[in-house]
């Protein structure tokens, strides 16, 4: 009989891992166990508030008072425990052993302090270096990273950079201490396909040469499909499912991990809907759109062309995605034609009419004839506002209702959204993320528009979420007939409610097209490169599915 290898021994290994509410309180992760080896990779996975976060900040000996790790939980770095390890020691792991990249990389860098400063924290507290070798490995790092200046990044703010190049410097800074664990929660969550993929391959690339383990956190199942070598599945504070990504997420045993991968976005066998000519409902000609320089001591800096000479034209009833990378333009664009952002040059008409024409939208087309569906429907939402006041809003330009009518024009769409009587007296921070966007799609369609634009509405939502949210303004959509301008970087989502889409780069519409042959047979290199970039589950019509990886990772 072969003599089995014995395990490489784990960087992290936790056991029985739970997170409580004070000494007696409710379990917010409970009984969890995993362990990572040296340059392995596993991802917890799992619908916001399942527990992943949790666990991640028991680690790192950030847990939020009242939370502890309840007693009976271990954590292990290197076979040193450090559940109840004290503060001093923590701090001493904590960087320069133990790496986080933070979700949103605004949020995690000082905007006060130049990335250089930022990155030099953490050399000078852990490594005692000089300023000149600290400003030498910083250099180092950045050109790793393909930071086109290095020197000017150095002194630039945080503010100054893009959303990706924000977590490529904040992935930097984690990985200039070389630790044995990088903690990465939701890293890529708002960055559009192309920017998402450099972000991951870059951090693969960094954790591979210095041998470090990586724990990802993530609800985004075609990721982990790509990346990760093993995966646990977490629900309501439970490690549910564990194992080998492609197996778990090829045949799921439990039923939580099952309703998972049902809520991927498919497409349904056949292609899109059967959908006869339709007359033309928005039109645009030679939009352009550009923001004003910066301003300066003697006038502003060049103008920043958004927009660049587009023309583009929506059906009555059907559903248009927009889809580029950030910065392409796509939802200055979904703006411009609802009057939020003025043109440059160009004009717009709505049902023959024009209504804009290098200057806004007529004023009294919103809200009436034209709404729009916020991507963050926290900020859009009014906080000291009721749900049925916020619905009710649109609804007090309209002379024809009464105060009666209106409150039952306000029941009514709420309940059609899936919100109840229960939630019209609630405030939005007591409502989930989910049930935000639905009073939010509530308010676009009280006063029922014959347009709408959907910016970005599920990017920022788990998948079951997204599922409903995305199911709900179909069936809206077929109640009620409107036209959608659907803005997105997601392209599972598009896939999904899409009848065609078009593709804008640098202010521009390089295709467009029948979804399905956009999918299925691009004909501009950005495309293919963003079809490429998108990573899907792969999903056959009859719903079976194969994790695919690709060969730079495998």
């Amino acid at each position: 009989m072969t003599e089995q290898p014995n395990p490489r021994p784990a960087v992290i290994a936790a056991d029985n891992l739970s997170v409580t509410i004070g000494a007696h309180g409710a379990r917010l992760v409970d009984g969890a166990s995993f362990r990572i080896a040296p340059g392995g990779m596993l991802a917890l996975v799992g619908e916001s508030g399942s527990g992943k976060t949790m666990a991640a900040r028991a680690i790192l000996g950030l847990l939020p008072a009242p939370l502890i790790a309840a007693a009976g939980s271990s954590i292990k770095f290197h076979g040193t425990e450090l559940v109840g390890l004290g503060a001093r020691s923590m701090r001493a792991i904590r960087g320069a052993h133990i790496g986080m990249v933070f979700q949103e990389p605004m949020v995690s860098l000082n905007p006060s302090m130049t990335i250089g400063d930022q990155m030099a924290e953490g050399l000078s507290l852990h490594r005692g270096l000089s300023r000149a070798e600290i400003r030498e490995q910083s250099l180092a790092m950045l050109e790793r990273i393909s930071i086109q200046n290095p020197l000017r990044c150095l002194q630039a703010y945080p503010h100054e950079f893009s959303g990706g190049m924000r977590q490529r410097i904040m992935l930097a800074s984690v990985m200039l201490l070389k630790p044995d664990l990088l903690i990465a929660d939701e890293p890529t969550t708002a960055l559009d396909t192309l920017v998402q993929r450099d972000v991951l391959d870059l951090m693969v690339e960094l954790t591979r040469e210095n041998g470090t383990a990586v724990l990802l956190i993530s609800h985004d199942l075609g990721m982990v499909s790509h990346y990760v070598d093993d995966v646990v599945v977490m629900h309501r504070g439970k490690a549910v499912e564990q194992g080998p990504s492609a197996a778990v997420l090829s045949a799921p045993r439990h039923d939580y991990t099952r309703r998972l991968i049902d809520a991927l976005p498919r497409r349904a066998a056949g292609g899109a809907r059967p959908r006869p000519p339709v007359e033309p409902l928005v039109e645009l000609r030679d939009i352009v759109i550009d923001y004003p320089g910066r301003a300066r001591l003697f006038g502003r800096g060049e103008a920043k062309r958004a927009v660049d000479g587009v023309d583009l034209t929506i059906g009555r009833g059907e559903t248009l995605a927009l889809v580029g990378g950030s910065g392409s333009g796509k939802t200055t664009l979904g703006r411009a034609i609802i009057g939020l952002t003025p043109l440059t040059a160009g004009s717009i008409a709505f049902r023959g009419e024009t209504i804009a024409a290098g200057g806004s939208p007529l004023p009294r087309l919103r809200g009436r004839d034209m709404q729009i569906i916020f991507q963050d429907p926290y900020s859009s939402l009014d906080p000291r506002q009721r749900v049925a006041d916020v619905v009710a809003e649109p609804l007090k330009l309209d002379p024809t209702l009464d105060r009666r009518a209106r409150e039952e024009r306000v029941r009514e769409v709420c309940q059609e959204v899936g919100l109840g009587p229960e939630f019209l007296r609630r405030l939005p921070h007591q409502l989930s993320g989910g049930q935000r966007q639905r009073v939010a799609i509530a308010r676009a369609i009280v006063r029922r528009p014959a347009f709408v634009v959907a910016d970005e509405p599920v990017s920022a939502l788990d998948m079951t979420i997204q599922k409903q949210i995305l199911k709900l303004v179909r069936d809206l959509q077929e109640r009620y007939g409107f036209a959608c301008l659907f803005v997105s970087h997601d392209l599972g989502a598009v896939e999904q409610v899409a009848d065609r889409v078009a593709v804008m780069q640098n202010g521009r519409i390089v295709e467009i097209g029948a979804r399905d042959d956009i999918f299925d047979r691009p004909q501009h290199p950005y495309t293919a490169r963003l079809l490429d970039a998108a990573m899907l589950l792969d999903r056959r019509f009859d719903g079976a599915m194969a994790a695919s990886r690709p060969e730079q990772v495998a």
